[in-house]
């Protein structure tokens, strides 16, 4: 290691909350995910517990404003208590479009939901979508919601969408990772991992994005339990993965698998654990360009894409890598805003611009899948 990233924690056993006081980072050269890793967490910013602050802050004026109202707000941040009402009122509203489905249980119990986007017909070909399967990527859910409720109202008007709904079906997990998104509310903002307790360790979690078997626990990932990238005990131990998995193949006919980060704003496709090119390498890199391409048309914000190893680094037992090992075709990685001004605390602010860009990217590839399957 070249240079050192110095910082400070501070802790506050005040409502549970860990505090972030003073937490300040030195701009320096990363040279291996653990050192990017440190540099992304609070790369720019000279207090984040400021930022945390400010988003505490706005969070609970917007849910002033909401009870005023009696509005959901898809610009504000939400609890997972929050998103799990709101989605009863959603399906509740819209019977003839959208179901929610139980496909499992967390760690600690809480469900694990998917919201179904169909026009009718039983195991049409599919689109998946998950968001929030990083605790702390808080942009992801909120993207995940604004989504959902896009899909509902721009059926029948918006034409892509149409004919898209009309012959498949779209799964969306808009809280991949309960426990762990749970704790970010309560406990660590910051917070990355599922909360499951690792057997001989004190450290708590795994990555639920280096759990999967393909690749596994190769050397983009780790085998110690405090790292924030434990691999886990062995593949698909989570149950929050496990879920996934069983679907995905109970299932049988999913086409696409788009799996949603942040941050670093990147569209990213298999593979992550090696350096040999995919099969489909030359299509899935040409979508990529077309869906980037459509999504600065909106903003102006700029992504790079490429395979997960050529664009940011060596990551074992990853979400697209199983897919599309496992006979999904069109499986992408996103990496929504920003490249780390803000990074995992990105205001509340660019919910609704990060959600609408990210958008026309997501159908840009919807379109062609459903173009492309058989």
């Amino acid at each position: 290691m070249k240079q050192l990233l110095l910082f400070s924690f501070l802790l506050s056993v005040a409502f549970g909350e860990q505090l972030f006081v003073g937490d300040q980072v030195l701009r320096i050269s990363a040279e291996n995910e653990g050192q990017l890793r440190s540099l992304r967490e609070l790369e720019e910013r000279e207090d984040l517990q400021d930022l945390l602050d400010n988003e505490k802050e706005t969070m609970s004026l917007s849910r002033k404003s909401e009870r005023s109202v009696g509005k959901f707000s898809f610009s504000s941040y939400h609890t997972i208590e929050e998103i799990y009402s709101w989605m009863d009122n959603f399906v509740a509203e819209n019977p003839s479009l959208v179901s929610r489905l139980q496909i499992g249980q967390s760690y600690e119990g809480r469900p694990i939901y998917v919201l179904k986007f169909s026009t009718g017909g039983d195991r049409r070909p599919a689109i998946w979508i998950d968001t929030g399967i990083h605790a702390r990527e808080w942009i992801t859910p909120a993207t995940g919601l604004w989504t959902a409720n896009k899909i509902v109202s721009e059926y029948g008007q918006d034409a892509a969408l149409t004919a898209v709904l009309d012959s498949m079906d779209i799964f969306l997990e808009i809280v991949t990772n309960p426990d762990g998104f749970a704790y970010t509310h309560t406990t660590n903002r910051m917070w990355r991992k599922t909360r499951s307790v690792n057997a001989g360790s004190s450290c708590v979690g795994v990555d639920p994005n280096r759990n999967w078997d393909a690749g596994f626990g190769g050397p983009g990932s780790s085998s110690n339990p405090c790292s924030e990238t434990y691999h886990g005990p062995f593949p698909h131990s989570e149950s929050e993965v496990k879920s996934i998995v069983d679907f995905i193949l109970g299932h049988g006919n999913v086409k696409s698998a788009l799996s949603i980060h942040s941050y670093s704003q990147m569209l990213m496709f298999p593979y992550g654990y090696k350096t040999e090119p995919a099969p489909d390498h030359q299509e899935l890199n040409d979508l990529a360009r077309e869906a980037v391409s459509a999504l600065a048309d909106v903003y102006g914000t700029a992504y790079t894409f490429g395979s997960t190893i050529d664009t940011i680094y060596q990551a074992d037992g990853t979400t697209i890598d199983w897919t599309y090992e496992n006979g999904v075709k069109y499986s992408y990685t996103f990496e929504l805003r920003d490249t780390g001004r803000y990074g995992f605390v990105l205001p509340a602010a660019q919910i609704i611009p990060t959600a609408e860009e990210t958008w026309v990217a997501l159908l840009k590839i919807m379109e062609h899948v459903r173009d492309h399957s058989s």
